[in-house]
């Protein structure tokens, strides 16, 4: 089960009577008197050393307990933007339990920055994410600067960070106001994150936080404070902490097999990085989006639940990820936002839906209820019931997306199939086709190839198919397509027992059947009249409104592959070296091999949920690839990995 779920409650801001932003909560102020960006750099850069100590790193990592207002980070970035030798890639991951709204963010820093800081800042307010509790990346810079947010309590969410930390930034209210940002837990955690020679810095100097800092791991020493404090703490690991390998940006050559939305997505993310992609898949001869060929546009909404499960928190998480990915593309193939109503008619529904809301305290301008006329006034339509409306659902044009994604500098594809894998004595993946001919070498495989999976993995030498690859379903469906003039002028998303989309091309998308025991996926006019009887459901109205069923088939017919559980599966394929080859590593000294470093990576299972999943797991697998911070909690990887 879930952990038990707690709301997110956002931070008032206030000021004292220095005109220093003053927590009423724990009442502290964020930052000393003699200036928040100071203190950042005196305190938090200084005292980690830099910016010479990420000098000649590909890489580095910061890792900071109380965001705030983001004056550390934005003196980070700024110190970034302005060192010649800069690594290429600077990551900030951040705690926060009360993060203050967009409003307050942007109209604080605007109001009392100038400079360059005041630029960065506007950029960080413009991505700040909506207050939901977990994980947010945000990217600046095309994706050189990173900022991971961890919204939620502490004790908690330090648990949940997948990272590599090379500097640690301790800026939480004084210990004995908010104990839990200098507890022996989070030390611990600390540690756990910890890269060798990882340093501390914090402008406590408690004896406390010192002892506990030295018994968590750490070499501990005051130095001369800051801003009127006598003394501050500085720390560094202690050398005889082994840490595993790792803390360097791998770049090399990827090859993803399958050429949906999964590769799609896993693609796009490794190019964004710099890796030099292959994707193969012989549907590419008939174009890049073509497994996608002739789908006109499809829904991406998020769901909740009542208590916030893991499907919930996954679909929240890919669906962010979409809207940040995806939003800077071209024209057509850039997602449409434009809201989604799910429909709410029966009594025991509608109370199940005031209750979660009330219980999870989401923010209204991401999701809340809308009466009967709320909702006619926002879809465009009369309706007669309410339901949930989701401020950012998107509409997407399947293919179109996908030629965008593919396009991307660094990819190339390949129309071919992949019928075999074979793993060398060097640890290196051969790539085989279907006739048993070479095709390439390569250290890093993704298999994101859907309903195939299973089979392409049981063609490695020695290897039986997981039990949950075993256990994947194939269930084929249908979309159907209306004239635009012979159906409902929708403007919004409406989703319930089916879905309507507004009209593209001058066609009203309208779905879907599902179909577990099909042999072929095609458009049939049983599934067009199931269609017709869901969208009837939906609007509580004849459908088509004519009432003439049209005289040509026309929609999409596609394929889902998913598990019971109704979750992707994601992440590294464990159990794939065979003992020889480990021996051979092991005289080679190839450690990383049998440290279980296979270059097997699978994302498939994503059933119906293909556009909340793909750029989420492209995110992850990318992540782990480059040693970057996880844009998830670790529960949650766990959850969806290969098993």
């Amino acid at each position: 089960m879930p952990r038990s779920y707690q709301p997110l409650i956002p931070a008032t801001l206030s000021f004292n009577e220095n005109g220093v932003p003053f927590s009423t909560r724990f009442g502290d102020v964020y930052h000393a008197r003699a200036g928040a960006l100071d203190e950042a750099r005196n305190v938090f850069l200084v005292g980690n050393n830099l910016p010479e100590r990420w000098r000649g790193k590909s890489t580095f990592t910061v890792c900071e307990a109380g965001f705030g207002l983001g004056h550390n980070f934005l003196m980070l970035w700024h110190a970034w933007r302005n060192d010649p030798a800069r690594p290429a890639r600077l990551h900030m991951v951040s705690f926060e339990a009360y993060p203050f709204s967009r409003a307050d963010m942007s109209g604080f820093l605007l109001t009392y920055l100038d400079g360059p800081e005041r630029k960065l800042a506007a950029q960080l307010a413009e991505a700040w994410p909506p207050l939901l509790p977990g994980m947010h990346r945000l990217e600046f810079e095309g994706g050189a600067v990173t900022l991971t947010l961890a919204f939620g309590p502490i004790q908690r969410l330090a648990r949940q960070v997948s990272a590599r930390v090379d500097a640690f930034f301790l800026d939480g209210f004084a210990p004995r106001l908010n104990p839990d940002m200098w507890s022996p837990a989070l030390f611990g955690q600390m540690v756990r994150m910890a890269n060798k020679d990882a340093t501390v810095a914090t402008w406590c100097c408690a004896g406390q936080v010192r002892r506990d800092l030295a018994n968590a791991g750490f070499l501990v020493k005051k130095v001369a404070g800051f801003g009127g404090k006598r003394e501050m703490t500085l720390a560094v690991l202690r050398p005889e902490i082994r840490r595993p390998a790792g803390g360097r940006r791998v770049l090399d050559p990827v090859t993803i097999i399958g050429g949906g939305l999964a590769g799609a997505g896993v693609a796009q993310a490794l190019a964004l990085r710099g890796h030099e992609v292959t994707v193969f898949d012989p549907v590419f001869a008939q174009g890049l989006g073509a497994s996608h060929l002739g789908h006109l546009a499809a829904g991406l909404t998020p769901l909740i639940s009542g208590d916030d499960d893991f499907r919930a928190r996954l679909s929240r998480a890919g669906c962010l990820r979409a809207l940040q990915r995806w939003q800077g593309l071209g024209l057509g193939a850039r997602p449409k936002v434009c809201g989604t109503l799910d429909i709410m008619r029966a009594p025991e529904d509608v109370t199940t839906c005031y209750k979660a809301l009330a219980f999870l305290k989401f923010p209204p301008d991401w999701v809340r209820w809308l009466d009967a006329q709320e909702a006619s006034d926002r879809v465009g339509v009369s309706l007669d019931a309410g339901g949930l409306w989701f401020e950012q659902g998107q509409v997407v044009r399947p293919e179109l997306l996908l030629e965008a994604l593919f396009s991307q500098p660094g990819i190339r594809c390949e129309a071919r199939a992949v019928g075999a894998l074979r793993r060398d004595a060097c640890g290196m993946w051969q790539l085989f086709d279907t006739q048993h001919r070479f095709l390439m070498r390569t250290s890093q495989v993704v298999l994101a190839n859907a309903r195939a999976v299973p089979s392409l993995f049981s063609s490695i030498p020695g290897q039986t198919v997981p039990p949950l690859l075993s256990a994947m379903l194939s269930m084929a469906g249908q979309v159907s397509y209306l004239p635009a003039d012979d159906a409902p002028a929708l403007s919004a998303i409406v989703a319930g027992a089916g879905y309507g989309l507004p009209s593209v091309q001058g066609r009203y998308v309208a779905g879907s059947t599902y179909e577990p025991r099909a042999v072929a996926s095609a458009i049939t006019e049983q599934g067009h009249r199931e269609v017709m009887a869901r969208q009837a459901a939906l609007l509580n109205q004849a459908f088509p409104p004519s009432g003439v069923m049209p005289g040509v088939l026309d929609g999409w017919a596609g394929w889902r592959a998913m598990l019971s559980d109704r979750l992707p599966v994601v992440g590294k394929a464990c159990n794939v070296l065979p003992q020889s080859v480990q021996d051979v590593a092991q005289r080679r000294g190839m450690v990383d091999d049998v440290r279980g470093e296979t270059g097997l990576w699978l994302t498939c299972a994503y059933g119906s949920r293909g556009l909340s999943w793909a750029a989420l797991a492209g995110d992850i697998i990318a992540a782990r690839l480059g040693n970057e911070p996880v844009p998830l909690e670790r529960e949650l990887l766990h959850r969806i990995s290969p098993r």
